[in-house]
């Protein structure tokens, strides 16, 4: 709950990728063609989320499954519901399946449950049912003396179910393949006296096999409450005897005890349709698979394999790699530059090129900035200890942190949290000084106002000509000119800049939705131009030491303040 991103799902024998959102909104508002929403959230929380999804306007129908929802709740629910002209199934409910369709919930059980029912095509009997329970043995019951069922519905067994029996009964009446109707009721509540007046009325024309259940009630002294809310003896007229009557003078094909309902579901249907139907044997339907395709479907997904990596950004099956489902020849041929492959493989987009210039300007900016800093005196030291490429790679590039290079991600992070929640620049700059805390992107050991970075100009004077809008940039600049009446040396540096810059750059692409633009910034997309862009100066280090055969370096020992002896100490 509350959690997104993708999750690894069987369709068939193949791995799917299915996308988890973090609220319902944002999951309709990115598949608008989804009418019906499925509610597993328990009873505790059920309430709410359904009536948020009836506020949504692309969802028709809800389909509640916890149990136990308060009465009250579900009464505002149906109101709701019927204000706005949607559907409720439930509370209470395992759902509904539509043969050689799709399922809802989890009726029916188990996908070999499902096959033996012949639930994998379409038939012609429509069930609507109170039990959920009893609604998946009558799937198999209608399967084994019908030619199977066309849809099926468990309305829910609570007390107050928001789509009654007769309602659905009435829909299955106009649905032109359902050619018989079989009603599952139970003791408790009335609902099955309206199902009587559909068909008294003549809504109701094709036939309707019925069963109430419950009739060992009489053979209990006191009031009996069965496994459902709804479902307990009281009046007579509630009992399930006096309803299984009140259908049967209505009507409805009403058998003596559920021991026989099957072969009257069966005598109905072959006298409604002039198909017999040998028990057990499913007839086979046009456009859909035959009983031993399913059977050797089946054994197909017993020997599935799950996958162990999950990659999105290329593919190097065929004949040429792909990179986010482009071709490699296509985007040589398009002339892309450095920028453009980073937006593919990094952030997945096609950016436009004046984004992408900007990311290989911010790479050709920090590719290099001398041997003294950190990452690059790691690297010349590895080097002239003999170690190869990569370990003298490695040695540079793990200097990279908080307080080497790594402060573009946590500029990036401050300036688009001061935007977001409206904060001033004045108001940032003391916030953090009561904090005691630097403001990353913010201060430079070398450079000043009087001493300008050169790579922070030269990546204004691009953003100026080639953005539609710095707005990120310009609050940076606000707090540069508060920070620099402190301390000259206070300005925006090179990590500050492309932190900003790189916020205005997604955000003016429109390529990135707010909450990718958060995604971006919270796993470290912003460092990593500093990780790709310093890995090249890096390496040039390294060889620049191979072709110089340095020797192994010692630190010298006059540039060491020794702090061991009293002198030294202070007598600490």
């Amino acid at each position: 709950p509350g959690g997104s991103g993708l999750e690894k799902v069987f369709w068939g024998k193949k791995e799917v990728l299915m996308p988890v959102y973090s609220s319902l909104e944002e999951a309709a508002s990115h598949y608008p063609t989804a009418a019906l929403m499925v509610n597993f959230a328990s009873a505790r929380s059920a309430f709410p989320s359904t009536m948020i999804a009836l506020d949504i306007p692309t969802i028709q129908t809800v389909v509640v499954i916890a149990e136990g929802v308060p009465e009250h709740d579900v009464r505002l629910m149906i109101k709701k519901s019927k204000m706005l002209k949607k559907n409720i199934i439930g509370p209470a409910t395992v759902g509904g399946i539509q043969g050689g369709a799709f399922r809802i919930g989890d009726t029916a059980g188990t996908i070999e449950n499902i096959v033996s029912c012949g639930l994998y095509r379409p038939g012609s009997v429509a069930l609507a049912s109170k039990s959920g329970g009893m609604s998946n043995e009558l799937y198999n019951v209608v399967g084994r003396h019908t030619d199977g069922i066309f849809e099926g519905i468990a309305i829910g067994g609570d007390t107050f179910a928001c789509t009654t029996l007769a309602e659905t009964v009435l829909r299955f009446q106009q649905i032109p393949q359902v050619k018989v109707i079989v009603v599952l009721g139970e003791l408790g509540g009335v609902d099955e006296y309206a199902v009587c007046d559909l068909l008294k009325s003549g809504q109701v024309t094709k036939p309707v096999c019925a069963w109430v259940s419950g009739t060992c009630a009489t053979m209990f002294k006191t009031e009996v409450q069965f496994g459902h809310a709804g479902a307990k003896s009281g009046e007579d007229t509630t009992s399930a005897a006096a309803k299984n009557n009140a259908l049967k003078a209505a009507g409805a094909h009403c058998p003596t005890s559920f021991d026989t309902f099957g072969e009257l579901i069966g005598e109905v249907f072959t006298k409604t349709t002039g198909i017999k139907v040998t028990p057990g044997d499913h007839i086979p339907v046009a456009g859909f698979p035959t009983a031993q395709e399913v059977a050797q479907r089946l054994f197909d997904l017993k020997i599935r394999k799950g996958t162990n990596i999950i990659s999105t950004i290329s593919d190097d099956r065929g004949d040429e790699p792909k990179y986010c489902g482009i071709p490699i020849s296509q985007v040589v041929s398009q002339k892309s530059d450095l920028g453009s492959v980073i937006s593919l493989l990094w952030f997945k987009k096609s950016m436009p090129s004046w984004a992408t210039k900007f990311l290989e300007l911010c790479i050709i900016l920090t590719a290099d900035h001398g041997p003294c800093v950190s990452g690059a005196h790691n690297t010349i030291i590895a080097a002239r200890a003999g170690k190869d490429l990569v370990s003298s790679l490695c040695s540079g590039l793990l200097t990279i942190g908080p307080r080497f290079g790594g402060a573009i991600d946590e500029a990036g992070r401050l300036w688009h949290t001061s935007i977001n929640s409206n904060m001033a620049p004045y108001d940032l700059v003391e916030s953090m000084k009561q904090k005691g805390i630097p403001i990353s992107g913010i201060g430079h050991r070398v450079k000043s106002i009087h001493n300008p970075d050169k790579r922070v100009e030269l990546l204004k004077d691009y953003a100026a000509e080639s953005f539609p809008d710095t707005a990120y940039l310009k609050f940076a600049l606000q707090v540069e000119r508060i920070t620099t009446q402190k301390g000259a040396n206070l300005i925006l540096n090179v990590d500050g800049c492309i932190g900003a810059l790189f916020l205005d750059c997604v955000v003016n692409s429109k390529c990135f939705s707010k909450k990718e633009i958060d995604e971006l910034i919270e796993i470290g997309s912003l460092n990593g131009l500093f990780v790709l862009a310093r890995t090249i100066g890096l390496i040039g280090h390294v060889y620049d030491q191979k072709r110089l055969k340095q020797s192994l370096y010692r630190h010298p020992w006059d540039d060491v303040l020794y702090g061991n002896d009293d002198e030294m100490m202070g007598g600490y």
